[in-house]
């Protein structure tokens, strides 16, 4: 959770994309460690190195159905002259109390089947007379038939060297070793590797809840009828997505209407399931911007250290912002511009490396990459703000997608970069090399 309130903002301050995002990062603080059970685990961040208390595979075993076998015994077998071995039980996987194979002996054994003591190596059912075509069917007929208790013949064609066919103890992770790090974030892989070794529970930081709701009496959720003078409701769902992008478990409220107490009230009611709360759309100077009527003063009196502060940012799109701490957990609040690219381009600058930081990760930021720009003409970029324009970035080059609006969906459905012009440059010329910011 936070520590402390922002930074007092100064009046007409103009803040810097990068002295915002300090303050955001010095304030959030990651969760704190959970003990989980496996699948609950699943996308959250190791708080411990993990070590194998086994090894993998715990012992010798059969990667392939055949039979168990001593070298000596097979060594000058050919399909003239098979090897002729008596036959003399069978192991399957999980016997716990295999046959013991002597000379001029074999045991059927089954893929993952322990090796049986005694036995060197393992010839494919393919490679013997009672499995061409058949399996070890063939070898359960023979068993029937023969006399005095013996198990039967096989005959073996083709020679085997010493521990063919055989997975070895710890030939994948020996006992001791140590399998997983402390920040690793958990996939499927990794949460199979945790069963594999006998985990079934494992310390983490869990992933962070986070609520967003969207602000504005135009606002019509998707399927609703468009009336005159309404637009669909895309931010909750651009912003809701992108959390759980960023690996947050993402709730979506919705849009609420241009009343403060509605939003004070709205709020009030979803902390008790955030640790993040994300809103976007009235945080800008117009007599309708509920959130910062709403936030501006909160938590002054009752809640001593928290509060919600709202900033003017030298960049474009994005410059109105609103950060700070709400409630009694001091929950941290990003406030975000309304303007469906506005609010994406201040989620991948700001909320997603809150939550990131949540998580306990130690890297917070998309990479970025430096790239050639391709266009046709060159870019422009206001004096003193830091641009930030989308873009399709592959193969070392960069390509502007769309225009500077910030209302154009569109051409943010197709970019897969955000390209970076310096607050201190007006124009860039095709063939400039530029910063890139990766995303996805």
């Amino acid at each position: 959770m936070s520590s402390a309130a922002p930074r007092t903002a100064e009046p007409d301050r103009l803040w810097s994309v990068d002295e915002h995002l300090d303050d955001i990062l010095a304030t959030v603080r990651p969760l704190e460690p959970i003990e989980l059970n496996l699948l609950d685990a699943q996308g959250c961040v190791l708080v411990e190195d993990i070590t194998a208390p086994v090894s993998l595979p715990p012992f010798d075993n059969s990667s392939m159905d055949g039979y168990a076998v001593r070298v000596a015994d097979v060594a000058g077998a050919s399909e003239r002259y098979p090897a002729s071995l008596e036959v003399v039980g069978d192991v399957a996987a999980g016997a716990a109390d295999p046959v013991h194979v002597g000379p001029g002996q074999a045991a059927r054994i089954m893929t993952g089947a322990p090796l049986p003591p005694g036995a060197e190596t393992v010839v494919p059912v393919e490679w013997t007379d009672g499995g061409l075509g058949q399996g070890p069917a063939a070898g359960m007929r023979a068993r029937s038939l023969a006399p005095d208790g013996a198990t039967g013949q096989v005959g073996v064609h083709r020679p085997a060297p010493a521990r063919a066919h055989v997975r070895a103890q710890g030939g994948d992770v020996r006992a001791g070793d140590r399998v997983l790090e402390a920040g690793t974030v958990l996939g499927p892989s990794q949460i199979s590797l945790l069963a594999a070794v006998g985990r079934g529970t494992v310390r983490v930081r869990p992933r962070p809840r986070v609520v967003v709701l969207s602000t504005g009496s135009e606002l019509v959720q998707p399927d609703e009828e468009l009336r005159p003078g309404r637009i669909y409701d895309s931010n909750s769902f651009a912003l809701t997505a992108a959390a759980r992008d960023a690996g947050a478990i993402a709730y979506r409220v919705g849009a609420v209407a241009d009343d403060a107490e509605t939003l004070r009230d709205t709020i009030e009611d979803q902390l008790v399931r955030a640790d993040l709360m994300v809103t976007s759309g009235g945080v800008s100077v117009g007599a309708y911007d509920v959130v910062k009527e709403a936030l501006s003063h909160a938590g002054d009196e009752d809640e001593p250290g928290s509060g919600v502060e709202f900033r003017r940012l030298a960049m474009q799109p994005g410059k109105p912002q609103g950060f700070g701490s709400i409630g009694p957990d001091h929950t941290p609040l990003l406030a975000l511009p309304g303007n469906p690219v506005s609010a994406y381009v201040s989620f991948e600058l700001f909320v997603r490396p809150a939550i990131r930081t949540l998580m306990g990760l130690e890297d917070v930021h998309r990479p970025r990459v430096r790239a050639e720009l391709t266009a046709e003409k060159a870019l422009t970029s206001p004096k003193g703000r830091r641009q930030f324009l989308r873009g399709r970035y592959a193969d070392g080059t960069v390509t502007p997608v769309g225009g500077a609006g910030s209302h154009l969906v569109a051409a943010l459905a197709r970019a897969n970069a955000l390209i970076v012009v310096p607050e201190d440059v007006e124009d860039v010329a095709p063939g400039t090399e530029v910063e890139v910011v990766l995303l996805g």
